[in-house]
C-alpha cells in the first residue's frame, strides 16, 4: 500500500504544476493583449495608411462544409480597408502544401470579387502559420512596415512576433463570431504559448526562397 504522505505529496506537487501551466496560459495571453492594445484598430477611419497589408490566410469551408464565417469576415475586412484608401497592396498569405488546397489563390479570388485589383494582389503560399507569414513580408517581400489584417485575438499574436522580429505592424481587426469565441479562445491561448516558445528559440519560417518586389 502507498504512504498516505507520498500521496499527498503527489498530489501537492501535481496541483503546483497544473496551477503554474493556468498561471502561464492567463498571463500570456492577456499580457499579449495588453501589450498590443495599442496597435489594434476596429474602424478604418482611425488607422494609418500603411503601403501593403498582410491577409492572413484561413480556409474558405468548414471540414463539415459551408462558409467559414472567420475566413467571409476577413476579406470583407480587407476590402473595407483597401476602399478606404488606407492600405495599396496586399500579401494574402496562407497555405498551399496540397493540390488541392489553395489559401492565397481563393483569397485572391474573393478579393477581385470585392472590388480589389488584380494588380494590387501578391500570393505568398508558404504561409504555413503566423510566424512564416509575418517573417515571410519581411524577408521575401521587404516590408518592415505593414498593416496584418485577420480578427482580434490573431492579430494580437501576429503583432507579438512581428515586434519581436524588429517590425513596425499595426492590425486591423475582421468582425469576430461571437457563437465560437469561447473555442477559439481556447485554442488561442495554447497558439499564444507556443508564439512564445518560438521567440525565445528564433524560430524561422519553413520556407524562404526567391525576394519578390512590391512597387
Amino acid at each position: 500500500m502507498l504512504n498516505k504522505g507520498l500521496i499527498k505529496y503527489s498530489l501537492r506537487i501535481t496541483f503546483i504544476i497544473w496551477s503554474l501551466i493556468f498561471g502561464l496560459v492567463i498571463t500570456s495571453y492577456f499580457g499579449i493583449s495588453f501589450w498590443t492594445k495599442n496597435k489594434i484598430y476596429d474602424q478604418p477611419k482611425k488607422i494609418p495608411f500603411n503601403k501593403v497589408g498582410l491577409v492572413l490566410g484561413t480556409a474558405k469551408y468548414l471540414s463539415k462544409g459551408g462558409i467559414n464565417t472567420y475566413f467571409k469576415h476577413r476579406m470583407d475586412a480587407v476590402a473595407l480597408l483597401f476602399h478606404h484608401k488606407k492600405i495599396q497592396y496586399l500579401i494574402v498569405s496562407g497555405d498551399n502544401r496540397r493540390d488541392n488546397y489553395n489559401e492565397p489563390k481563393v483569397m485572391e479570388k474573393e478579393l477581385i470579387k470585392r472590388g480589389v485589383p488584380t494588380h494590387s494582389i501578391y500570393r505568398d503560399y508558404a504561409g504555413f502559420r503566423t510566424l512564416d507569414s509575418i517573417l515571410r513580408a519581411y524577408k521575401i517581400f521587404g516590408q518592415k512596415k505593414f498593416t496584418v489584417i485577420s480578427q482580434k485575438f490573431h492579430n494580437e499574436r501576429a503583432i507579438l512576433i512581428a515586434d519581436h522580429a524588429g517590425l513596425d505592424v499595426i492590425g486591423f481587426n475582421a468582425k469576430d463570431i461571437s457563437r465560437e469565441i469561447k473555442q477559439s479562445y481556447l485554442r488561442e491561448a495554447f497558439a499564444r504559448i507556443k508564439a512564445l516558445w518560438d521567440i525565445f528559440y528564433h524560430t524561422q519560417p519553413k520556407f524562404l526562397g526567391q525576394k519578390i518586389l512590391i512597387p
